[in-house]
């Protein structure tokens, strides 16, 4: 059996969605939600979903090894950000080679970078005028969203669409994509 460990620092719907898809799966099951954010509602419903959940401070991420060990000691096969704002320490991605994967609300490598995530990429897609945007999965490096690019999936932006309308769609797509990229990685790297 396959183990995924999710890093969110928000809402975690889409850590809802990975916990629900595998929750019958004879292949992979999340193990555990890791936070930055202590109060966020990743940790209410990974409660409500029966996974363990952990919150940790910047120090405990990039200071210490305390975030690190506790990966070495869940022993995931894939580490899964979503929605995690926090650039990755290098230490992680040295101990979990090609195992850290990223989903972004945009199609890269357009309106990728530091601080580019959730509504403020909506918002630059939207004043930008583009026609389309969409998700990109990748594999997490040493910089913001430069990692290989895994997957994407598009969706068309009508010129009356807002922010919150694109934001949208962007949620779908992860909705439908996203657990199924993980379960295609998880088999691929069997």
């Amino acid at each position: 059996m396959k183990r995924i460990v999710i890093f969110a620092s928000g809402s975690g719907t889409n850590a809802e969605n990975l916990i629900k898809f595998f929750h019958n799966s004879d292949n992979a099951s999340v193990i555990q939600i890791l936070t930055n954010n202590p109060h966020a509602k990743v940790l209410d419903r990974a409660k409500n979903l029966k996974v363990s959940a952990l919150s940790f401070n910047r120090m405990a991420f990039t200071k210490t090894d305390d975030v690190l060990n506790i990966l070495k000691a869940s022993q995931p096969d894939l580490i899964v950000l979503a929605g995690f704002l926090w650039k990755f320490p290098e230490s992680i991605l040295e101990a979990f080679p090609n195992k850290v994967i990223n989903v972004h609300p945009a199609l890269l490598p357009k309106y990728g970078g530091k601080g580019m995530y959730g509504m403020h990429v909506h918002e630059a897609v939207v004043t930008n005028n583009e026609v389309e945007t969409g998700i990109t999965i990748h594999y997490v490096n040493e910089h913001y969203d430069e990692g290989a690019i895994i997957f994407q999936a598009k969706c068309h932006i009508k010129m009356s669409d807002t922010a919150e309308d694109v934001a949208a769609k962007i949620h779908e797509l992860e909705m439908e994509h996203f657990p199924k990229v993980v379960e295609e990685l998880l088999i691929e790297n069997n």
